[in-house]
């Protein structure tokens, strides 16, 4: 049994004394394991977790792990090793992407939207397009929000909250009384073309509730989710840094 994918590496785990066992994430195989001879010596930084790669992949029963010939197609975080926002994101959305999906499931549109995540060249963006990048995966594993209009009132207008039991958008008005219980919608998600560090944080908390009441409840990889219901240390890593720069007097302050 053998195939070829394009693919972009999630981990590398050493195996043995002198082999990985890495996971990628391809568009046709979806997220599938195997060995990689010699992966804890020269090959290392292929194996960074983003890179891009052509994957040939082996085994004599399709059940086995099987082994891995790669061959480098594009690095990603060598691009940003003096930004450590990035940096925190490409490793947040690796741990999320392999611990939310099912092995072996093709999957392309999440694929898709990985690779479009690693390809963005303005530092600038990284922040609000990872936040609508969790939103896009929720929406591929079945549990999308609806932050088109009101819940309550079907409007579109002064949408400030997300309901944390149905994901759907709330007006401020219609909110208030509960606001405490609500989570709270921040304004790039609607379009608005400027944020803040405090407002990424907002949007990580969004869409964090739903991964860990939805995914992460039943996740597929004990190695990133000890107990049910945690986000992987890289995503809570990644929440933490934004609630720093929030609280550095809104240091991160973009616009387009």
């Amino acid at each position: 049994m053998e195939w070829t994918d394009e693919a972009i590496i999630l981990s590398a785990r050493p195996h043995g004394e002198t082999a990985a066992v890495v996971t990628l994430l391809t568009p046709e195989h979806g997220r599938h394991a195997g060995l990689m001879p010699g992966g804890q010596g020269r090959m290392q930084s292929m194996l960074q977790p983003g890179n891009r790669v052509k994957a040939k992949w082996r085994a004599r029963l399709t059940e086995q792990l099987g082994n891995y010939t790669l061959d480098l197609i594009t690095t990603h975080a060598a691009a940003w090793l003096d930004t450590p926002e990035i940096l925190s994101i490409i490793a947040s959305a690796c741990a999320v992407t392999e611990a939310s999906l099912p092995e072996r499931q093709p999957m392309p549109g999440v694929y898709a939207g990985l690779a479009t995540l690693f390809s963005l060249r303005d530092p600038e963006l990284w922040g609000p397009a990872y936040v609508k990048w969790e939103i896009g995966l929720l929406q591929a594993l079945g549990y999308g929000l609806d932050l088109s209009q009101g819940a309550a009132t079907g409007g579109a207008d002064d949408l400030v909250y997300v309901s944390p039991r149905t994901g759907r958008a709330v007006s401020i008005t219609a909110g208030e009384p509960y606001q405490e219980k609500l989570l709270a919608l921040p304004a790039f998600l609607l379009g608005v073309p400027e944020w803040e560090a405090s407002d990424i944080g907002e949007g990580l908390e969004l869409t964090g509730h739903f991964l860990r009441t939805h995914v992460f409840v039943h996740p597929h990889s004990r190695l990133l989710i000890a107990q049910a219901g945690d986000l992987p240390q890289a995503r809570q890593r990644l929440a933490d840094l934004y609630i720093k720069l929030s609280e550095n007097d809104g240091a991160l302050a973009h616009a387009i």
